[in-house]
């Protein structure tokens, strides 16, 4: 059984008027608003000691209690899992990851992960980073495919994540896009954060969102779809299915940001596309600084097969 987690949160008068369960959310580290209105209702989450709704507005001086349990640890064991290597020594990690491999175990993916191979391969990882995320300092979406480094000992876990934090690792990607840009490259800088009615998905309309910067430029064009290689400035989740969704130019296969309902206006394209089942997104270089040489580490990951097949079937159009 989990320790609780109690808090107290005393209503100041900035956030007189303000829905309760966004409140909670908004100052309880890690807990998202569908969590704080589901604690509400049940009543874990009281105002002066009375249960409330989540729509309950606050008041100056209002005496908010409740308390949380932590998830439970995901219980993943290591797994003899074919792991594409591209460097590897005593302190990192940098692997090919294939489309549909999920990196870390999480509900409904306890088994066949990334973390599972990399576990069975390095024994190690286990108390690196913490118990759920052995290792991982990034990750990449379950259809992404693409580089990842991983770390092997606490040092290198503590220097990556913060390269990643202080914005020094560089991440470049590769993406099929429906519609044919005319620009030759351009910059995206639209706010990122979750999407006010869905919480699963992230936009750019959202009430709480942070700063997102997305460099891109033309590679190929084809017909009806364009390939683009992006830079990412910043990390926000899902930040380029997102950016390219916001102007008009979602990636192909996307089936959470438009990318399966652009398929309609695909004109010729369209029968070549009709079988793209994931989003057509690859992470393609990586560079970071060595956390133990100092050295500048630059790494590219050639694109995924199902990714090229098409690429090649387009050219052929």
């Amino acid at each position: 059984m989990h320790d609780r987690s109690a808090f107290t949160i005393l209503v100041e008068a900035p956030d007189s008027g303000q829905r309760l369960d966004v409140l909670v959310s908004s100052l309880i580290p890690d807990c998202s608003r569908s969590t704080a209105a589901n604690l509400i209702r049940a009543g874990t989450i009281q105002v002066q000691g009375i249960a409330q709704k989540p729509s309950y507005r606050v008041r100056p001086g209002d005496e908010i209690r409740g308390y949380f349990l932590p998830p439970e640890p995901i219980t993943f064991k290591p797994e003899p899992i074919e792991i594409d290597i591209l460097l590897e020594d005593t302190d990192i990690i940098v692997v090919n990851k294939p489309s549909g491999m999920v990196v870390h175990p999480a509900p409904g993916h306890n088994t066949g992960t990334l973390v599972n191979g990399l576990l069975y391969l390095c024994p190690d990882l286990a108390g690196i980073g913490g118990k759920l995320r052995p290792g991982i300092v990034h990750r990449l979406d379950k259809e992404t495919s693409g580089l990842l480094v991983v770390a092997k000992n606490a040092r290198a876990h503590h220097h990556l994540s913060l390269q990643f934090k202080s914005r020094q690792i560089t991440k470049a990607y590769i993406a099929l896009v429906y519609g044919k840009i005319a620009l030759d490259a351009g910059t995206i800088t639209l706010p990122i954060g979750r999407h006010p009615v869905d919480r699963k998905k992230m936009s750019t309309h959202s009430r709480k969102s942070r700063t997102a910067e997305t460099l891109w430029r033309v590679r190929e064009r084809f017909k009806r779809t364009t390939l683009l290689e992006i830079n990412l400035k910043t990390g926000r989740t899902h930040q380029i299915r997102v950016h390219c969704a916001a102007i008009n130019h979602p990636v192909v296969g996307d089936a959470v940001y438009g990318g399966q309902k652009a398929w309609k206006r695909a004109g010729s394209e369209k029968n070549l596309l009709s079988s793209v089942s994931r989003h057509m997104l690859h992470a393609w270089r990586l560079g970071f600084v060595h956390p133990a040489t100092g050295s500048t580490v630059s790494i590219e990951a050639p694109i995924a097969q199902d990714f090229e097949q098409l690429l090649e079937a387009l050219r052929q159009e």
